[in-house]
């Protein structure tokens, strides 16, 4: 009977429904924002700069295994990185923008729970069975995608343009706005890039895209992959393949989705 009223909601009343959902998804980012905003030491010196010093665990590991395999250019980061502010509301402005960068990650799992309760209403039974648990799977690639780009690609990142010079006389000394923009840009597009799973699988449920397609394609995604981790990290072949291999497992985990989704909308059409 729920569904029946549901499905009968007019087009005001969709769009009524969608603005408490966007309330509520506000109201969230706006509340862990204001505990980002509040707890500022622990999001700066703590979370958002560490990346750029010798102490940060992605740094301190691959100098280790840069020694040990006898790779100098492995020690990234060996020296802290020297930020400035040259504009008198910057910090300021900077501390906004971080809190609320930290509180649309921080609500990431409540802002997924409140998309799906808005689609799922349109959804049929068997739909709804299909994507059972979406919001766990898609609350846990986008957290291994923030720590991914956290962890790994921000430090190099960090280190190849702090140190990239197209002269000795020109000193890199960045501020504080760009490198805010950099780590957040590369967190947020991890984040979104490990969504690829749940994409390919929604793109499969409605048949525009195949398994065939993305084999086709495979090598082309593996050139776009090696031609970025090539750009982002030192040179050398250990830091691109630690770059690349996680994204080359989340393509070939989305063929399979994608096969397994269009064998079963195939055995589902047979039936209808």
């Amino acid at each position: 009977m729920e569904d029946k009223q549901e499905g009968e909601m007019t087009f005001l009343e969709h769009l009524e429904e969608l603005r408490w959902h966007l309330i509520r998804s506000v109201l969230a980012i706006t509340a862990f924002g204001i505990l980002a905003f509040v707890f500022k030491r622990i999001v700066f010196d703590v979370i958002l700069l560490a990346p750029s010093t010798p102490e940060f665990w992605t740094n301190r590991m691959l100098c280790n295994l840069g020694q040990l395999v006898n790779i100098h250019k492995l020690c990234i980061n060996a020296e802290p990185v020297d930020l400035q502010n040259v504009q008198v509301t910057g910090q300021f402005i900077a501390h906004i923008k971080v809190s609320i960068i930290g509180g649309l990650v921080m609500s990431f799992p409540y802002l997924a729970y409140e998309f799906w309760r808005f689609i799922r209403p349109a959804l049929y039974a068997k739909e709804r069975q299909s994507a059972k648990g979406s919001v766990f799977y898609i609350t846990l690639l986008f957290a291994l995608g923030v720590m991914f780009g956290y962890y790994l690609i921000s430090p190099l990142s960090i280190n190849f343009l702090y140190n990239y010079q197209v002269s000795e006389a020109v000193k890199n000394i960045p501020t504080l706005s760009s490198y805010v923009g950099l780590v957040a840009a590369i967190v947020l597009a991890s984040g979104v890039l490990f969504e690829l799973p749940v994409l390919v699988y929604f793109l499969s449920r409605i048949g525009m895209l195949t398994p065939e397609f993305l084999k086709t394609y495979r090598r082309h995604a593996i050139v776009v992959m090696l031609l970025v981790s090539a750009i982002i990290t030192p040179p050398d072949i250990f830091s691109q393949i630690m770059v690349c291999f996680p994204l080359l497992i989340l393509y070939e985990i989305s063929i399979r989705i994608s096969r397994r989704v269009n064998q079963q909308r195939e055995k589902e059409l047979m039936q209808g």
